[in-house]
């Protein structure tokens, strides 16, 4: 085979290659959580020595993987557990009650409508050293690195 022409085919084919990856890198993903609304009723309930965990979504979605969108429910002077670390981000968002955060070693209050951000890595959790319950919404994801979708 010539040389212009084997240059030509491997052109051709990288080509080839670059679109198919393209096309399975934007086909739509069948294998993860589907748009959807989850009542209280409908979500996974847990109950622990600390309260309740009502757990919506768990696992992958389109561009997340171990993900988690729940509610948590702490009792007074308990805490889900001592602050620790994951590579997930994580949102907490305090919906009732009052409590304490721990962000990177520091501790502040934590009321109502408080928002709490941890990058991976860094030392974060909440705990109840209020009089009634705490309510909290959390959500945590790992990226799966996909791109967005094309808008349709």
């Amino acid at each position: 085979m010539k040389r212009s022409t084997l240059r030509k085919a491997q052109w051709v084919g990288a080509v080839g290659l670059a679109f198919a990856a393209g096309v399975l890198v934007s086909a739509p993903r069948y294998d993860v959580q589907p748009s959807a609304i989850v009542s209280q009723q409908q979500a996974k309930r847990e109950n622990f020595d600390w309260g309740t965990l009502y757990t919506y979504y768990a696992g992958q979605s389109y561009g997340t993987k171990d993900g988690l969108a729940a509610v948590a429910v702490i009792k007074p002077g308990e805490q889900i557990h001592p602050p620790h670390e994951h590579s997930e981000e994580e949102y907490l968002l305090v919906l009732e009650g009052e409590g304490t955060w721990s962000l990177k070693g520091e501790e502040t209050v934590a009321r109502a409508g408080d928002m709490l951000y941890a990058a991976p890595w860094d030392i974060h959790g909440v705990s109840n050293t209020g009089k009634t319950p705490l309510k909290f919404v959390v959500w945590k994801w790992n990226n799966t690195g996909v791109p967005l979708p094309v808008k349709p």
